[in-house]
């Protein structure tokens, strides 16, 4: 008996390539949409998101709310002409909770590298650069989802929102560019780190001073010199300038325009910065 051994040839097309390169978008849409899962299938995250920028709302913003325009003037907390503390307020309240996001960015990350899904991932051709940035982008639209949330409440508690579409949609790429430059800030200072805390005190230790001294909740004509200083550069401060001159004001003009482009910068400089300290730092253990 014989053996006839037959080979048969595949076409060159289907023949599969192993060239050892791994196209970076596909891993990056696959760890971005792992991101967006997440979030979505933890009720308690989503909770806490909406949650905590509406107790901003309701507790802070309560306090004056009952006050007239002259007595809000006589506090020097000058609120629009014909419209109360809480239309000042919601603007303010919607950019400070995009820069709170960035921490849960961070903690992600951590919780990645502790239970080991981050050592699967960096062993495969997926670059620091591309784990950095879909773990950055996951935070920003993390943080959009309070976005409607509060507009709903802001309608609920009598404030009325002006606007055009264009506006809008400024204000909306002007939150996304901040939370986006904020997480990278987050990711890129606790890249190095497995340490659960570190998140907490990096944002216990950022968040404050730039909520405050950024004229999100209070006009910083009443700002003693230092703290206009920092609100010269803080982007809190813009992209609040910006949805309020947009949701309060109801104008959209070159100054909106401005805020934008900074904010860009802002987002593209942490972007820059992040990226090359994560491919650096970035480790496992």
């Amino acid at each position: 008996m014989s053996t006839v051994n037959r080979s048969v040839s595949l076409p060159a097309s289907l023949v599969p390539r192993h060239d050892g390169r791994v196209g970076q978008f596909s891993q990056f849409s696959g760890l971005y949409a792992r991101e967006l899962l997440r979030t979505f299938r933890n009720p308690f995250v989503i909770v806490i998101t909406l949650v905590q920028p509406f107790m901003w709302l309701a507790f802070f913003g309560g306090i004056f709310s009952t006050l007239s325009t002259s007595e809000l003037d006589s506090f020097l907390l000058h609120a629009p002409p014909g419209t109360g503390y809480l239309a000042f307020l919601l603007p303010g309240v919607l950019s400070t909770g995009m820069l709170s996001i960035g921490m849960f960015g961070a903690m992600s990350t951590i919780q990645d590298k502790r239970f080991g899904f981050m050592k699967r991932i960096l062993i495969t051709p997926t670059s620091k650069a591309t784990v950095y940035l879909a773990k950055a982008l996951g935070s920003a639209t993390r943080g959009l989802v309070q976005i409607p949330v509060m507009v709903a409440a802001a309608f609920a508690f009598g404030v009325h929102l002006q606007g055009s579409a264009l506006g809008w949609a400024a204000c909306l790429l002007g939150l996304v560019l901040l939370g986006f430059g904020f997480s990278a800030l987050f990711l890129a200072i606790t890249a190095s780190s497995t340490d659960w805390q570190t998140p907490g005190v990096v944002s216990n230790f950022i968040t404050m001073p730039l909520m405050f001294a950024s004229g999100a909740m209070f006009p910083t004509t009443i700002y003693p010199g230092w703290m206009k200083a920092i609100a010269e550069v803080n982007p809190v401060g813009y992209s609040a300038d910006l949805a309020r001159s947009v949701m309060t004001y109801g104008q959209f003009t070159g100054s909106c325009l401005t805020d934008l482009g900074y904010l860009a910068l802002f987002a593209a400089v942490m972007m820059g910065v992040g990226t090359a300290l994560a491919s650096k730092y970035l480790k496992v253990e």
